[in-house]
């Protein structure tokens, strides 16, 4: 029983600390980790990527990350034949979940209306929210048939509770009112989830949370064990099995046409094939390390 207690003792502490921590220290984890990549990309100019016909995909990063995880994560995942790669730019600390769901939708139907094709949508963190709400509530279904999110809190988090009180970040606590408005039935929806979430995600506490459980969305929850939540997005066995359904979205999205006929109604296009139809979200979660 006295261990038990340490824990806990131990784990109050982390949870106290962590606001600050992820703050005050996540930059510097990411520049250990990424210092040398990132030295190669600033010691010279280096050629344009090729400009991509494929599908847009569009990067949604979290509180206060910024390029800091979308960049790296971008790199990664060039070259598997999808593009263009579109970072959203959303100000973190905003009004509000909501108010960002509102702006990401503005890209998400701009950059279709230029490609003619649906868009996939990668959120990391807090944007792994913010492109849910855009799908589940403000008809976003219509345009992205995927999203996948890394490391979101889709349960809330135990360290929201324990956040300064900004009104975004109580929308990350368990039970908040936006969480509560995402429960809800949404049986029209008909975009596909893939969910990748840690047993040492530091942010995410506890680590279930990070799964969507949803019995109107088909989602399927993938777990990266001891991984970390600054490095989960850039975790190489992570981007691996992101280029693979990023490649099978590509071959079996619907052509322009189908984006404003029809199926522009609530539901939108659908993703077909085995690589990229997620399992019901009540389904048991995958390994990514395997």
């Amino acid at each position: 029983m006295r261990g038990v207690g340490v824990e806990a003792g131990r784990a109050a502490v982390r949870l106290a600390r962590l606001p600050l921590e992820m703050a005050a220290e996540g930059v510097g984890q990411l520049t250990g980790q990424f210092g040398r990549a990132m030295s190669r990309r600033s010691s010279g100019p280096s050629a344009p990527p090729p400009a991509d016909s494929g599908i847009p995909v569009l990067l949604v990063h979290g509180l206060a990350d910024g390029a800091s995880i979308v960049s790296p994560l971008q790199r990664g995942l060039r070259g598997c034949g999808v593009g263009p790669f579109i970072p959203v730019a959303l100000n973190g600390f905003g009004p509000d979940i909501r108010t960002a769901a509102r702006a990401l939708g503005d890209q998400v139907e701009s950059a279709c209306a230029r490609s003619g094709r649906p868009a996939v949508v990668i959120g990391y963190s807090l944007g792994g929210l913010v492109a849910r709400y855009y799908v589940q509530r403000l008809g976003g279904d219509a345009y992205v048939p995927l999203v996948l999110t890394l490391a979101t809190p889709h349960g809330g988090t135990a360290t929201a509770l324990l956040a300064p009180p900004h009104p975004l970040l109580r929308q990350l606590q368990p039970g908040s009112e936006l969480l509560t408005e995402l429960a809800e039935p949404t049986a029209g929806c008909r975009t596909q989830f893939v969910a990748f979430y840690s047993d040492l995600d530091e942010a995410v506490i506890p680590a279930a949370r990070g799964r969507i459980d949803h019995p109107d969305l088909k989602a399927r929850n993938v777990l990266v064990p001891r991984v970390g939540h600054l490095t989960l997005p850039l975790h190489k066995p992570v981007i691996d099995q992101v280029r693979a359904l990023l490649t099978a979205a590509q071959q079996a999205t619907f052509p322009a046409c189908s984006l404003y006929g029809t199926s522009a109604q609530r539901g939108g296009p659908v993703i077909n094939g085995t690589a990229a139809v997620p399992r019901d979200s009540k389904g048991e979660a995958e390994d990514a390390d395997r």
